[in-house]
């Protein structure tokens, strides 16, 4: 019972700290939001248009580029909300068709599309496929003008091209990919960024909240719990409940968040759910030890930060362990971040199950076991000799 009323104590403190509420409720979702933003998976490219509604080329060109998949269309209302658009990144290129163009092209008139587009990303391959939009969707009062200029039957010339259109054979491309794919099996464009910031702020706030246990120190909590019927073992016990508390509370959180907001999907319920209870016994074990390591909260906060973040680097929270060097690699395994990383990996990519990630799971246990150790006889030195 003690050790519940410690272990929840140190919850209550964590979520009353205002500091809490941006870096770990904000700070992570912003992250996962930004780097799937920059490099997620969404495949279809999406194209703004500004036009008139109603006009028949205008509709043709339209009708051109949303024919098959390779172009998702948003339409505009005015020429400067679309160059806005493009500015802010929300569509990738677009084109701008002129209102009347039907008029314009019966009138003997050249019509003018504009087409701008970032020079990052799908924007520049877009103009191709704007150009064949725009010249089958004008092919048939073009053909008409041209049989016009020379005297011969428009009409006859306007149905000759229409019947060109949609009766030549068209050419077959086959693509095939060699290789695996980097990211084989995510559909999601958050999916990746989701699990290595989960894995990373776990055990960030795991450590950066190893200063509570030696602010217990400095006020004289734990001396007044070493006065009272509470043995040193129950102390410990309860500081390492409310670590792993603490800890479960930032996965379980960004778990909940990454799937309502960004429809993140975590694979195997069980499988997730032992990777995030493995890893907050990792996070409780190494704040344990951390907050035995220090005199003060500052050193123990700066430290863990920095110790959380170059752990998190080595280990494949901020760069894919795919793009690692082989050497990068083999030292990437002595992280308990590369063997969580790699048991997501596990469930999003491979669709595995709990049987699945079973070595993975091994792993995190022993890490878990060994920082739990450390930090016990740590502890217990320290406070019985206070």
């Amino acid at each position: 019972m003690k050790i519940l009323t410690i272990a929840r104590s140190n919850l209550s403190r964590f979520l009353r700290d205002r500091a809490n509420i941006f870096f770990v409720f904000i700070l992570p979702l912003g992250i996962v939001l930004l780097i799937g933003a920059q490099f997620g998976g969404e495949t279809s490219r999406r194209l703004g248009v500004s036009m008139s509604d109603g006009d028949p080329v205008a509709n043709a060109i339209l009708d051109n580029l949303e024919s098959g998949d390779r172009i998702r269309a948003i339409r505009f209302d005015t020429e400067a909300a679309l160059l806005l658009a493009v500015e802010r990144n929300t569509v990738s290129a677009g084109v701008a068709i002129p209102e009347n163009a039907s008029a314009q092209i019966a009138d003997g008139e050249n019509i003018s599309v504009g087409f701008v587009s970032r020079p990052d990303g799908f924007g520049p391959q877009m103009r191709a496929i704007v150009d064949q939009a725009v010249a089958t969707a004008t092919s048939e009062a073009a053909a008409a003008r041209f049989a016009t200029d020379r005297g011969a039957d428009p009409t006859a010339a306007a149905a000759t091209a229409a019947r060109l259109n949609g009766g030549t054979d068209t050419i077959t491309i086959e693509s095939s990919t060699t290789g695996d794919s980097l990211f084989e099996g995510v559909t999601g464009r958050f999916d990746v960024g989701a699990s290595s910031q989960l894995v990373l702020f776990m055990f960030l706030t795991g450590l950066a909240g190893s200063a509570a246990i030696i602010q217990s120190r400095q006020l004289g909590v734990t001396r007044r719990m070493m006065s009272t019927p509470t043995s040193p073992a129950t102390i410990v016990a309860g500081e390492a409940l409310g670590r792993f508390m603490v800890v479960l509370v930032q996965g379980l959180y960004i778990v909940a968040a990454t799937a309502l907001l960004f429809g993140v999907s975590w694979g195997d319920p069980l499988g997730a759910a032992s990777i995030i209870l493995a890893f907050s016994a990792v996070g409780a074990g190494a704040a344990l030890l951390f907050g035995t390591l220090f005199k003060n909260d500052q050193q123990a906060g700066s430290v863990g930060v920095i110790a959380g973040l170059g752990l998190a680097a080595i280990g494949g929270s901020m760069l894919p362990i795919e793009l690692f060097s082989d050497t990068m690699r083999q030292i990437a395994k002595f992280t308990p971040h590369a063997w969580a990383n790699e048991a997501f990996a596990e469930l999003f990519r491979r669709n595995g199950t709990i049987t699945d990630i079973g070595p993975q799971l091994g792993v995190l246990a022993i890490f878990a076991i060994v920082l739990l150790a450390l930090a016990t006889w740590r502890m217990r030195k320290v406070i019985t000799a206070q």
